[in-house]
């Protein structure tokens, strides 16, 4: 029987055949052998078909559904076109070969191509993918590496933002802490209590509350010295005047050190209180931000606590309102189911508010209404794209309306009516934040055209006494006109003294050429007279 194998790169599939599997035998060791050796690989395992992804976007679809084993319609024209063809009511005479069982179940439920995932075909399928290029002769050096990188930084950006938008493992890890926070800082207040109350036994009865009685022990600390004079400032720390009062009666003395090591106990007893303080805010603020619709109805806590038993908020969003009633509550559960007992009516939603208000006659009535009202907000919550907390503010007034239904018989509003004002409620705030962010971007681009020129300036025509003044425009237009005229004078004058100038050099000139005619006149009469002389 022939083997072909299927290969997903993360340029394209391609489809091998192994041939003459009898030299090699159908050992896996023997198969190791031969892979590190393309001469004697390629005798094996030849390309029969390859097709390229048509863009990146193409090669990311196709990559997320072969690692959920589903067959896409391309990878099935691919093999339909490429395998050997059966005929009707005969078996195939070949098998295919894919790394994941998935894919391969799906392929031979729709495809009825009998297809085989074992050590074998990963043997040579890692024999494919170590000589892949040289399958390919259309392949540049590197441009396999680059496909790889691409693929993979999309695939696993796709995968992270999957849980970045729905950040709800931050909740579950801040509830657990605050459950043990919980824990360790009841049992340190109880040793410090017990500790400490060797030395002030009435302390325990003054102050009740663990962070205080921790912070007074370390104010106190030996009430051998505690006087008058310190009584404003324990009353500041206790915030009571009257327990400030008290008188101390009985206790035992402590060594220096014993006092120390309490005060250091105490000081750490006081950071863990603090400390829990601070992650109790932290989930008040994570859970308004991923789950603001479940935290408006049912508490911060109480939701918190759905989502972690669920696992996410997607899960808890996908779950029935009868699973939410009683999650929590699976041991009750499956004891009532093989006891044949009453089943538990309600599971981690027992700890709100809602089911303590209710009487005991419809607290179960109260616990199925209030899981089906958080059900709702779940998926809000998980699916909506904007979030909000109108959704959870209008299931809140419509748990409240029910519990005075149940208890004065007043009816609530319809269902329809309040699903109706949440929508427009929320499709205004929705409006008003858009206009609130195109407001802010109008002011940018504002500040950033500023009128540079001096014209805009120049409008303001009005005094500090209220009378109309002249614009600076018309200033400036007397002022250039003023110019001009002077220009204009200082222009014929200047045109003035260039023709005397020009006069005055004609008349040298003439005066110049008379003289040097007059010098050639006296040289000729001079010559003659010489000549008269000769003869």
């Amino acid at each position: 029987m022939a083997l072909y194998m299927l290969y997903e790169a993360a340029s394209g599939y391609s489809l091998f055949l192994a041939h003459g599997l009898d030299e090699i035998g159908q050992n896996t060791e023997a198969v190791r052998g031969s892979v590190s050796d393309m001469n004697r690989f390629g005798k094996v395992v030849q390309l029969v078909a390859f097709h390229p992804f048509e863009s990146a976007l193409d090669a990311l679809n196709q990559c997320n559904s072969v690692s959920e084993g589903v067959m896409t319609d391309e990878l099935r024209n691919f093999l339909e076109l490429n395998l050997p063809k059966v005929k009707e009511g005969k078996k195939p005479k070949f098998s295919l070969g894919v790394s994941d069982h998935k894919i391969g179940s799906h392929i031979s439920e729709v495809t009825k191509i009998p297809c085989q995932s074992n050590e074998f075909v990963l043997e040579l399928l890692r024999g494919v993918r170590l000589h892949f290029d040289r399958f390919i002769k259309d392949l540049k050096p590197g441009d396999l590496e680059k496909a790889q990188l691409g693929l993979g930084h999309s695939y696993s950006r796709a995968k992270v933002k999957f849980n970045v938008n729905r950040v709800d493992n931050m909740v579950i890890q801040a509830i657990s802490l605050l459950d043990t926070l919980d824990k360790d800082v009841n049992s340190f207040s109880m040793r410090f209590r017990e500790w400490y109350s060797w030395h002030f036994p009435e302390l325990v009865k003054i102050v009740n509350d663990n962070y205080l009685f921790a912070k007074v022990a370390k104010f106190i600390e030996d009430k051998s010295k505690l006087s008058e004079d310190k009584l404003p400032e324990l009353t500041e720390v206790l915030g009571d005047e009257d327990k400030a009062k008290e008188r101390l009666c009985a206790g035992q003395d402590l060594n220096p050190v014993d006092m120390i090591n309490i005060q250091m106990f105490a000081q750490r007893v006081m950071e863990l209180a603090e400390y829990r303080k601070n992650i109790h805010e932290y989930l008040i603020e994570k859970m308004n931000g991923i789950a603001p619709n479940l935290a408006a109805l049912i508490g911060e806590i109480v939701g918190a606590r759905l989502i972690s038993h669920a696992g996410s908020l997607t899960n808890l969003a996908k779950c029935p309102s009868s699973t939410l009633q009683i999650l929590g509550a699976e041991k009750a559960l499956f004891r009532a189911l093989k006891t044949r007992g009453n089943t538990p009516k309600y599971g981690l939603i027992f700890h709100s508010s809602f089911i303590g208000r209710a009487s005991a006659r419809n607290k179960g009535r109260m616990a199925r209404y209030l899981a089906n009202k958080c059900s709702i907000a779940t998926r809000i919550d998980c699916f909506a794209e904007n979030g909000t907390n109108v959704f959870g503010e209008k299931l809140r007034e419509q748990v409240e309306e029910r519990l005075d239904f149940y208890d004065k018989g007043v009816a609530p509003r319809k269902n329809i009516d309040v699903m109706k004002s949440a929508m427009e409620t929320a499709n205004d705030d929705a409006n008003a934040d858009t206009n609130m962010e195109e407001a802010a971007s109008a002011k940018k681009s504002k500040k950033k055209s500023k009128p540079e020129s001096a014209e805009v300036e120049d409008k303001s025509t009005v005094a500090t006494n209220g009378d109309a003044v002249e614009p600076k425009s018309e200033k400036k237009k007397k002022k250039k006109e003023k110019r001009k005229l002077d220009d204009d004078s200082n222009g014929v004058a200047a045109m003035e003294v260039e023709g005397d100038v020009t006069e005055k050099k004609k008349k040298k000139k003439k005066s110049i050429t008379e003289s040097v005619e007059g010098v050639e006149v006296d040289g000729e009469v001079k010559k003659k007279k010489k000549k008269k002389n000769k003869d």
